[in-house]
């Protein structure tokens, strides 16, 4: 899916993310997603491939996401775990992709 939840708003775009959780945990799908979103990122995914900047972006990075499911929003808003993964995330972003762009 390509940013399937891009144009909704907010209590929208949580619904259906909760939703998509739901059917991924009761039919064992996997489902391959871009976003720009790094919350939706962290709060779907068990692993978040990170690509690089540019035309002829590679994968940067591969980030294994080991949170509990099924996932609670509000409880992981509160999740030092959560926190990590999100801050590795804005690393790989805007520390080492920002430097090679510069």
């Amino acid at each position: 899916m390509d940013e399937p939840f891009g144009a909704l708003d907010a209590l929208t775009r949580a619904s259906l993310q909760d939703e998509m959780n739901g059917v991924m945990a009761k039919t064992g799908a996997t489902v391959v997603m871009v976003t720009h979103d790094v919350d939706e990122a962290v709060l779907l995914s068990d692993r978040i491939v990170m690509m690089t900047n540019g035309p002829a972006a590679t994968i940067g990075e591969i980030l294994s996401v080991e949170l509990e499911r099924p996932r609670d929003r509000l409880a992981l808003a509160h999740d030092p775990q959560f926190a990590e993964y999100r801050a590795a995330v804005f690393e790989f972003l805007y520390r080492k992709q920002m430097k090679k762009a510069a």
